[in-house]
């Protein structure tokens, strides 16, 4: 039974993720590649539990490279989104023409073809391993991963000197295994919710720290830097702040 609901959930996962690539392509709207790259890390959470069984963890390996090659794009549409929000038309120009080009890139890019081949031959892989007998027992095996992940994040959110990327990463990694395994992954009832506050928080403070960097390689950006030197300040306060209530959700055993 969890075999068969494991392949129509990355069957499901993978129409959206077509769905996605062409609104990408069409330009039909701005959210085309963000939901892309949702349905890319929610294919990763379904796959990740699965790493060493047989040969069908290999899709999650293709998945990766995707979600990658398409970070620096979806770092551009942001820097514009608040570029555009402050009324800095032109120092968006060139930015979008260059957005413009990654976009089409990553779609004929071998990364791309290489997932869209892995996902169709993905059902057929899962069965052969399901006959062969190397999916037995594979709830206690995600099971016994999933709580390893969450393990993780408990250990990440008690480091005094805690790496914000980091904890960034763990978040989605159980949130997002969560949703895909919520009888699996058994976290307290309004955990959901805190992690993805949590997430929000990161995200904001993420997006400011790519903004200076970018501003130490990109001229017309620095005069945005004092303004953002102090976004980044508030937004790593909020972010402490919604990691506070997580540690009673992830106790040290």
């Amino acid at each position: 039974m969890i075999v068969d609901r494991l392949v129509e959930h990355v069957l499901q996962l993978d129409v959206a993720l077509m769905a996605s690539g062409a609104r990408l392509q069409a330009r039909s709207d701005e959210e085309a590649l963000h939901d892309l790259r949702v349905a890319v890390r929610q294919l990763r959470s379904v796959l990740r539990p699965l790493r060493g069984l047989s040969d069908i963890d290999a899709l999650e390996v293709v998945a990766a490279t995707v979600g990658q090659a398409s970070t620096p794009l979806r770092d551009t549409e942001v820097l514009l989104q608040e570029l555009q929000a402050r009324g800095l038309a032109e120092l968006s120009a060139p930015r979008r023409q260059a957005l413009e080009a990654g976009r089409d890139a990553l779609l004929a890019s071998a990364e791309w073809l290489l997932l869209r081949n892995a996902l169709e031959a993905w059902p057929a892989v899962c069965r052969r391993a399901e006959r062969l007998g190397d999916l037995q027992g594979l709830r206690k095996h995600i099971r016994k991963r999933l709580a390893k992940q969450q393990r993780k994040l408990a250990e990440a959110l008690r480091d005094p000197a805690h790496d914000r990327h980091r904890l960034r990463v763990l978040i989605k990694r159980v949130r997002y295994a969560d949703e895909a395994y919520p009888e699996l992954s058994a976290l307290p009832a309004g955990t959901a919710k805190r992690l993805k506050a949590a997430q929000s928080a990161l995200g904001d403070w993420h997006d400011r720290l790519q903004w200076l960097q970018r501003a130490e390689q990109e001229a017309d950006l620095q005069p945005l830097c004092e303004a953002w030197r102090q976004a980044l300040a508030d937004a790593a306060q909020r972010s402490d702040q919604a990691l506070e209530p997580l540690c009673r959700d992830f106790p040290l055993e």
